[in-house]
């Protein structure tokens, strides 16, 4: 199979969070569909690895902010590259307010958000799907939304992979350069569960540049 059809399918990009026991947290996913308008129901999927997942999955709501074409990369990094479980996401981040459940959305960089309580969770392996009923949103600008391909093509950092005299791997998620010239065990013999230092996602998100 040539997995690169599946970069075909179309993705928008969003900030998933949460709210417990006052701690704020959120991710970025790329998984978000309405399912049903009667009842307005929507889908997001979730790393399994992600802190956010647990407390969704703990207090059976969340937010997610749609993320458009005026983001830039350090929201990414910011809601992407770093765990809720060690760090405090909000503690000096203020382009949020609060929704009327309590949970965080994002107001810049993102044209509009929804919130919804979990009435269904579904264990698809290595992540897990959330069936949501929408309880309230708003549209926050008239931004395009930003899609997966805008993000790899416009926002995320090109890596610099010309200087080396080895094989060079990229991860297509956040561009994190992996160049075996410079790493200890070659890439294609790094064991199948080892993941991204940046994203924390797997070897099959990497792709041979070099």
């Amino acid at each position: 199979m040539n997995k690169k059809a599946m970069y075909n399918l179309t993705y928008g990009l969003f900030v998933l969070c949460a709210e417990e026991d006052g701690k704020l947290n959120g991710c970025i996913i790329n998984t978000a569909l309405q399912q049903t308008s009667v009842p307005n129901v929507i889908s997001i999927t979730v790393n399994k690895q992600n802190y956010t997942r647990y407390m969704v999955s703990r207090q059976k709501q969340f937010t997610i902010s749609m993320i458009d074409e005026s983001a830039d990369f350090s929201l990414f990094k910011h809601f992407g590259f770093q765990s809720g479980g060690s760090v405090n996401k909000f503690a000096e981040y203020s382009d949020y307010e609060l929704a009327d459940n309590g949970i965080p959305y994002i107001n810049k960089g993102c044209n509009a958000y929804l919130s919804a309580k979990v009435i269904r969770e579904i264990d698809l392996g290595s992540h897990i799907l959330f069936l949501g009923q929408v309880t309230d949103g708003e549209v926050l600008s008239e931004r395009a939304s930003m899609t997966y391909s805008f993000y790899q093509s416009n926002v995320k950092p090109k890596p610099q992979t010309s200087a080396s005299s080895g094989k060079v791997w990229v991860c297509k998620v956040c561009g994190y350069v992996y160049d075996d010239a410079k790493e200890a065990i070659p890439f294609e013999q790094l064991p199948a569960d080892w993941v991204c230092p940046t994203c924390k996602h797997g070897k099959q998100d990497f792709e041979l540049v070099k």
